[in-house]
C-alpha cells in the first residue's frame, strides 16, 4: 500500500473538518413570490389643478422625486410638524411594535448560539467511610477516604443538514418582518395624526364660517325688526330671521363636539392625556395640496413596509421548509470530559490527578408514523399561505394607490365646481337682500338664499379638507419616504 502523503492528509483533515462546520443545506432556495404588477397607474398623472376663486386650497410642488423622510413637513405646518415630532417620541404603541422588534433581534442570537458547542465546568468533592467487614478487605486498609474532582464538559451537534442555519436564516427574516411592521406602524400612526390634525383645521374653517354667519344673520334680525316697527315687513319675516340665527348658533355650537374628540385623538397619538392638552384655533389659512409623484407601480414594492414584512415572512417560512427536510437526516453529537480527581486536594492539579473522555454518536430515526413528512407538508403549507398573504398585500397596496389618486382627481375637478358654486349663492343672496330692501319680495327667498350659500360655503371647506387627507392617504400608501434599504441587514 503507498503511503498518503502528508499534505494529502492535512489536506484530508481540513476538509472533513470544514464539512462537519458548515455540512450541506437542505430545503428549497427562496425566491420571492411572483406578484402582478401592472405597467402603469390607470388614474396617473393628476392634471393640473383649478384655483379656486375662494383661495380655499393651494398646490404645493413636490421637493424631490419623491417624498423622503419627514414627509408631513411637505404642508408646511409647524404645528403638525411638531406633533409628528412627539408622536415619534411619545407614542406607546409605537414603544410596543419597537420592543416586538427587539425580541425578534434577541431571538436570532438565540437560535445562532446553537451553531456552537455548550461547556460547562464543576466541582465535587466528598468523605466516604467504607465498612470494615465488607468482603475482600485487606487488614489494616483505611475505612475511609475523600475525594475531590474538577470536571469540565463540552457537547456539540453540528449543523451538518443546515436545520441550525435554517432556523436562524427564519429569525433573520422575521426579524427584518418586525422592523418593517415597526415602520408601517409609524407610518400609519403618523398618517392618523396628520388625518387628524387636518380634520380638526377643517372644523375650525367650519366654525369660522359659522360665526361670521352669526353675525350676518343678527344684522339680518335688526334689518327685519327695523321694517316691522316701520310697518314694511310682517311679523313672520321677524319669527324667520330669528329662526334661522338660532338654528345657526346651534351649528357653530355643534362643531365643538366633534373638534374636542379630534382633539383628544391627537393627544393620545402624542403620547399626553387628553385632560392637559389642548389645540389652539389659528388664523384662516390656505391648505396646501402638496404635488406627490407617484413613481411606477413596481416602485411600490420597495417603498411600501406592509409589502416588505409580508416578503420576509415569505422567506421565514420557506426556511422553515429546510428546518423539516433536516428532521429526516442523521442526528450526530460530540461530547467530551476533562479534569483532574483526587484523595488529596493538595494534589489535584497535577499531571496524574487528570482524566479526560471523548465520545461521538450519531442517530438516525427510522420510524416516526408519517410524522416528519407531515411536518414538511405543514412547512410547505405556510410558506404557500405567506406567499398568497403577500400577494394579497401588493394587491393591496395598488388599490390603496388607485383610491386615493382617483379621489383627488375627482376633487380636483369637484372643488372648482363648488368654488362657483359659492360665487353664485353669494350673488343670489346679494340680489335676494336687495330686493327684500325695496319691497320686492318677501323674507322667505332671503332665508332660502342664506341657507344655500351656508350651505355650498360648508361644503367647498369639507372638499378641502377631503382633499388634504386623500393627500395624506396617498403618501401613506406609497410608503411614506420609506423604502427596503432601511430594512436592517442580517
Amino acid at each position: 500500500m503507498r503511503a498518503v502523503p502528508l499534505h494529502w492528509s492535512r489536506a484530508g483533515l481540513a476538509g472533513g473538518l470544514t464539512l462537519l462546520l458548515t455540512g450541506c443545506l437542505v430545503g428549497p432556495k427562496y425566491h420571492v413570490p411572483a406578484a402582478a404588477v401592472p405597467p402603469a397607474y390607470h388614474e396617473a398623472p393628476l392634471s393640473p389643478p383649478p384655483n379656486p376663486a375662494n383661495g380655499s386650497w393651494k398646490q404645493a410642488a413636490p421637493a424631490a422625486d419623491s417624498v423622503r423622510g419627514q414627509w408631513w413637513e411637505v404642508y408646511q405646518d409647524a404645528q403638525l410638524n411638531t406633533l409628528e415630532q412627539q408622536l415619534t417620541q411619545k407614542n406607546q404603541s409605537l414603544k410596543a411594535a419597537y420592543e416586538v422588534y427587539e425580541q425578534s433581534r434577541e431571538q436570532i442570537r438565540v437560535d445562532r448560539a446553537s451553531l456552537f458547542p455548550t461547556a460547562g465546568v464543576g466541582s465535587a468533592g466528598s468523605h466516604q467511610r467504607m465498612s470494615s467487614n465488607r468482603p475482600f478487605v485487606v487488614p489494616g486498609a483505611a475505612s475511609s477516604y475523600s475525594d475531590t474532582t474538577l470536571v469540565g464538559t463540552a457537547q456539540w451537534e453540528p449543523d451538518l443538514w443546515g436545520s441550525v442555519r435554517q432556523t436562524v436564516a427564519g429569525a433573520v427574516a422575521s426579524a427584518q418582518a418586525s422592523s418593517a411592521d415597526l415602520a408601517s406602524v409609524q407610518l400609519s400612526l403618523q398618517a392618523e395624526l396628520a388625518i387628524d390634525y387636518f380634520q380638526l383645521r377643517g372644523l375650525d374653517a367650519q366654525q369660522r364660517i359659522l360665526d361670521t354667519t352669526v353675525a350676518s344673520y343678527q344684522q339680518y334680525l335688526k334689518l327685519t325688526q327695523r321694517r316691522y316697527e316701520g310697518g314694511l315687513a310682517s311679523g313672520s319675516d321677524v319669527s324667520l330671521a330669528q329662526t334661522q340665527l338660532d338654528q345657526t348658533m346651534a351649528q357653530a355650537t355643534d362643531i365643538g363636539v366633534a373638534r374636542a374628540q379630534y382633539e383628544h385623538a391627537i393627544a393620545t397619538l402624542i403620547g399626553t392625556p387628553a385632560s392637559s392638552f389642548q389645540l389652539a384655533v389659528t388664523a384662516a389659512q390656505p391648505v396646501v395640496i402638496p404635488a406627490v409623484p407617484v413613481g411606477l407601480p413596481s416602485d411600490l414594492l420597495e417603498r411600501r413596509p406592509d409589502v416588505a414584512a409580508a416578503e420576509r415572512r415569505s422567506a421565514a417560512a420557506n426556511a422553515q421548509i429546510g428546518v423539516a427536510q433536516a428532521a429526516f437526516y442523521p442526528v450526530v453529537n460530540l461530547n467530551g470530559n476533562g479534569g483532574f480527581e483526587s484523595v488529596n486536594p493538595g494534589t489535584l492539579i497535577q499531571g496524574p490527578s487528570a482524566l479526560w473522555t471523548l465520545g461521538a454518536s450519531a442517530a438516525e430515526l427510522v420510524f416516526d408514523a408519517g410524522r416528519r413528512h407531515a411536518v414538511k407538508r405543514q412547512a410547505v403549507a405556510a410558506y404557500e399561505q405567506n406567499a398568497a398573504s403577500y400577494r394579497q398585500t401588493v394587491l393591496q397596496s395598488f388599490q390603496d394607490v388607485e383610491d386615493n389618486l382617483s379621489t383627488l382627481r375627482i376633487l380636483e375637478r369637484e372643488s372648482g365646481q363648488q368654488a362657483q358654486a359659492v360665487a353664485d349663492s353669494d350673488k343670489s343672496l346679494r340680489l335676494a337682500t336687495a330686493q327684500y330692501k325695496r319691497g320686492l319680495t318677501n323674507y322667505l327667498l332671503v332665508i332660502t338664499a342664506q341657507a344655500t350659500a351656508l350651505a355650498n360655503e360648508r361644503t367647498a371647506v369639507d372638499i378641502a379638507t377631503r382633499q388634504v387627507t386623500a393627500s395624506v392617504q396617498l403618501i401613506k400608501a406609497l410608503g411614506g419616504g420609506w423604502d427596503r434599504t432601511q430594512i436592517p441587514k442580517p
